[in-house]
């Protein structure tokens, strides 16, 4: 793109065959912002709705649409569009990432904002305040958010609504872990954050297309950005247990040795236990082999360029 946009604020949203609900996202940004705001609309490979640059046109705004070759799912969009805005759009002073359904409110934007004012502060995320959910969702966030503080040692209670300062956009795009799981890219990186209480919006249109084995596939992926983590966690529970099944092979030989073992419960005692020494043992050194493998694989370059078919711009406005 020739030139940099002239407005500071960036706003990237991936949309996958939801026209209807990110044009109303995109006149809703213009109402709150005067305009003054550029959109970087990521279409995720859509086939039967795909976004035009009218849409952003239409609303009074600057913006760019990046059409993708094909569909490369949600995280990947992002990514895609951080990307973009890191390479084309140097000039802009405050990102912010946002899903186009609605759900995450044009108007917070400004209540998003204010945290990233302080010079201690890389990164604002969103924390739901309210959510209208069904029970088996709201069951699985719940059970999720434990396995994942158990496994990782990081609490995650925030998804993609965030703001960024741009040296908070190179960090996390030179991090091949925002490719996986963007939250979880956010939580591995280092950065300042600071959590902003926001209530949650309703859908403008249509239904979610992110069902439950797609919800479950999206929490795993969240783990893989913290596998070093996982896998040390993992090799340590099952030291832990190789070791009590050894003090309890150990108890069962003195129970023996004086006399106090009923007739057949020593040899079924000892032949559990050592089944779960060998197992639990070959689990550990499994574990410790994986993190080193994890620890010392080399960092692939993602060419995010490879993933675009057209790159189109609106402009309502002179850009210098």
């Amino acid at each position: 793109m020739s030139g940099a946009p002239s407005h500071p604020l960036v706003v990237v949203t991936p949309v996958f065959e939801d026209v209807e609900a990110s044009s109303r996202l995109f006149q809703e940004l213009a109402a709150v912002f005067q305009g003054q705001v550029f959109i970087a609309a990521v279409d995720d490979g859509s086939v039967r709705q795909p976004v035009d640059v009218s849409n952003i046109s239409n609303a009074g705004l600057d913006g760019v649409v990046i059409r993708l070759k094909r569909n490369v799912g949600h995280q990947r969009a992002i990514a895609i569009g951080l990307s973009y805005v890191a390479t084309h759009l140097l000039d802009a002073q405050t990102i912010v990432v946002m899903d186009s359904d609605g759900e995450d409110v044009p108007r917070s934007i400004k209540e998003l904002l204010q945290p990233l004012e302080s010079a201690d502060v890389d990164v604002v995320v969103a924390r739901r305040r309210n959510r209208v959910e069904t029970l088996q969702f709201r069951m699985f966030y719940l059970v999720y958010k434990w396995l994942f503080q158990l496994l990782t040692g990081h609490t995650i209670s925030f998804g993609n609504f965030m703001a960024l300062k741009p040296a908070a956009l190179k960090r996390l795009v030179a991090m091949q872990e925002l490719w996986i799981h963007f939250a979880g890219c956010v939580l591995v990186s280092k950065l300042r954050i600071a959590v902003c209480p926001l209530d949650r919006g309703p859908r403008y249109a249509g239904r979610s297309k992110m069902n439950f084995v797609g919800l479950a596939l999206h929490g795993f992926k969240g783990l893989m950005v913290f596998a070093e983590d996982v896998l040390v966690r993992v090799g340590i529970a099952c030291a832990l247990i190789a070791a009590l099944s050894i003090i309890g092979s150990a108890a069962a030989v003195l129970l023996k040795v004086f006399g106090f073992a009923t007739p057949g419960w020593f040899s079924i005692a000892l032949g559990i236990l050592l089944l779960v020494f060998l197992q639990t043992g070959a689990l550990t050194l499994m574990t410790l082999m994986l993190t080193g493998v994890v620890r010392g694989g080399s960092v692939a370059t993602i060419g995010w360029e490879d993933f675009v078919d057209s790159v189109s711009y609106a402009r309502t406005s002179t850009v210098g």
